[in-house]
C-alpha cells in the first residue's frame, strides 16, 4: 500500500456546491442549495462548512458552483469569510468525478494532500483526526463514515418472536459515506476527466486497498441537508446543541 501522501495535515479545500437540491424546493427555487439557510442561524449551509473547514487549519477553499452560481459567488464576495475562497464553474456537466478533477486543478498547492466535502453537508468532527487516520494508512483516498438515523421507529425482539422494546429513530447498522474526504496529492490524476468517481476511482482504489474509511466518532454531529424535513430537524438539533 503506497502513496505520496504527506504527514503535513492539509490546509486546502475543495467544496463540491454545484447541485440543483430538487429535493429542497421551494428554498432552490432562487438559490443553490448549499445557499439555503439552517433556520435560526441566519446563516447558509456553505456559511457553517467554511467556518468548520477554517477552525480545522484549513486556509484555501476552492468551491466549485453550477446551479444559479452567481447567487453563490456574489455571497462569497460580500460575506466576511475565515479563509480565501476562489470559486470555479462547470461550463458543461462534468460529473461528480469529473467536477471534482475540474476543482482540484485550482487548489494552490497541488503538490500537497486536500480535504474535499460536498455542499449540503452540515458536520462538526476533528477534521486533524481524519487526516492522521489517513496517513497511518498510507491510504491515497479516505472517506469519513457517517450512521445515519433511520427515519422510522424500530422494535427489538427475542429469539421467540416476542418483542422486547421499541427504540425510535435508531442508527443504522451500516456505515455511509459521509461526504467529507481526505485525498493524497496523486489522487486528482486518478478521477475521470468526465463521470462519477464513485463507480469508477474508488472502486478502484478499494481493490488495491487504497482506500480507507474514518468512522466519525459517536457524539459528533453531522447531517446531510437533502429535504425540507432536514432543515427542520437541523434546527431543532441545533436549539437541543445550545443548551
Amino acid at each position: 500500500m503506497t502513496s505520496t501522501a504527506p504527514c503535513a495535515t492539509p490546509t486546502q479545500a475543495v467544496v463540491l456546491a454545484g447541485g440543483q437540491g430538487s429535493r429542497l424546493r421551494p428554498y432552490t427555487d432562487d438559490r443553490p442549495k448549499p445557499m439555503v439557510e439552517i433556520p435560526g442561524t441566519g446563516t447558509p449551509i456553505i456559511g457553517h462548512q467554511l467556518s468548520w473547514l477554517a477552525e480545522e487549519g484549513v486556509t484555501d477553499a476552492v468551491v466549485s458552483c453550477g446551479h444559479l452560481a452567481e447567487v453563490l459567488q456574489e455571497w462569497l464576495d460580500s460575506a466576511d469569510l475565515p479563509l480565501n475562497v476562489t470559486t470555479v464553474v462547470e461550463t458543461e456537466p462534468l460529473g461528480r468525478g469529473g467536477g471534482l478533477k475540474y476543482a482540484a486543478a485550482h487548489l494552490p498547492h497541488p503538490d500537497q494532500a486536500w480535504y474535499a466535502t460536498n455542499g449540503d453537508i452540515w458536520t462538526r468532527f476533528s477534521l486533524r483526526a481524519m487526516a492522521e487516520f489517513h496517513t497511518e494508512r498510507a491510504a491515497t483516498a479516505t472517506l469519513a463514515l457517517a450512521r445515519p438515523r433511520i427515519p422510522w421507529g424500530a422494535v427489538e425482539t427475542d429469539s421467540f418472536g416476542h418483542i422486547t422494546d421499541f427504540i425510535e429513530s435508531p442508527p443504522t447498522s451500516y456505515e455511509i459515506n459521509a461526504g467529507v474526504y481526505v485525498f493524497a496529492p496523486d489522487f486528482a490524476a486518478l478521477l475521470p476527466d468526465v463521470g462519477d468517481h464513485e463507480r469508477t476511482t474508488f472502486p478502484q482504489l478499494a481493490r488495491s486497498r487504497r482506500l480507507a474509511g474514518f468512522p466519525i466518532p459517536q457524539g459528533a454531529y453531522w447531517r446531510a441537508i437533502d429535504t425540507a424535513k432536514d432543515l427542520t430537524e437541523a434546527a431543532k438539533e441545533l436549539a437541543a446543541l445550545a443548551r
